[in-house]
């Protein structure tokens, strides 16, 4: 019997004689290792969808949102080089999830460095076989959530009622390239960064019905709220206090449950409301939950 209804928060890289002959890709088959632009992904389980459904049934897990995993998102592409991965991308990734329609369902990646992208990735999304939006919360530089060029994209995923999950992508502090804080620190920051933005230039509370959803209990965004409303109240400069409130904008987001303490995961409830804390594995990496 199923005890978990849906799983927000999981990854697969899907791969296949498409990839012979793409720039910058390099897939090994026999030793099954991925090579993007010189990064080497080789997480064996990402690469077969029958693990995935092994472990949520092992774990009473009903269904998985299933999003390309950071690696893949090649935030350093051409805008041409980006049109034709992302294609790729996306397409594969529905059609490996479709063997098993009850049991995953396929987010949609858009490329946010490249806005000019999206007039001919949304038909694409719009033709079916998706179940929602993954963004990178970062990453690179252009990507920053409260610029007026994505007013398009926000508008067109409100008339769509869209299912958003925002996710940490490369990360592009050097400071934190030790002790593996590019994942420890920087994913959690990232994500702070850009729901902070969504907040500070009202985006939720102008398009509620997108259903921004936050990897990793949210990151650092569920210990910036205070700090955002004291902003608010004091009026600092640019704080533009037009918009509604931060701790009432935060209500609207929800978070997967990846906190890895009991203590921070209480934090992420009271600030964006319990039943707004979703169940998220990250499966299949080790910063993810535990079996």
């Amino acid at each position: 019997m199923s005890t978990i209804a849906l799983d927000v928060h999981t990854h697969l890289a899907p791969v296949g004689p498409a990839l012979v002959g793409m720039p910058g890709v390099e897939w090994d088959a026999h030793k099954e290792l991925l090579a993007l632009d010189g990064h080497k992904v080789g997480i064996k389980d990402l690469f077969h969808v029958e693990r995935l459904i092994a472990r949520m049934d092992r774990h009473g897990v009903a269904r998985s949102l299933v999003s390309i995993p950071p690696p893949l998102y090649r935030q350093g592409l051409t805008a041409e080089a980006s049109l034709a991965w992302v294609q790729y991308a996306n397409r594969a990734l529905r059609d490996l999830v479709a063997s098993n329609p009850s049991r995953l369902g396929a987010l949609f990646h858009l490329p946010l460095e490249h806005p000019s992208l999206f007039v001919t990735l949304m038909p694409l999304y719009d033709a079916g076989g998706y179940e929602g939006i993954s963004l990178a919360a970062g990453g690179h530089p252009d990507i920053v959530f409260s610029d007026p060029k994505f007013d398009s994209l926000w508008q067109w995923l409100d008339a769509k009622e869209a299912f958003v999950f925002l996710h940490p992508g490369t990360c592009a502090d050097p400071r934190l390239a030790q002790f593996y804080l590019e994942n420890l620190v920087g994913n959690p920051v990232e994500t702070g960064v850009a729901a902070a933005h969504l907040i500070m230039a009202g985006v939720p509370s102008r398009y509620p019905r997108i259903r921004f959803t936050l990897a990793h209990a949210g990151g650092i965004f569920t210990a910036l709220i205070g700090r955002l409303e004291r902003g608010f109240e004091t009026t600092r400069p640019g704080v533009y206090t037009a918009v509604e409130r931060p701790l009432q904008a935060a209500r609207r987001f929800h978070v997967d449950n990846i906190a890895h303490h009991d203590g921070l995961l209480e934090l992420a409830g009271k600030m964006v409301g319990e039943e707004h804390v979703l169940y998220g594995s990250d499966w299949p990496f080790p910063m993810g939950l535990p079996d």
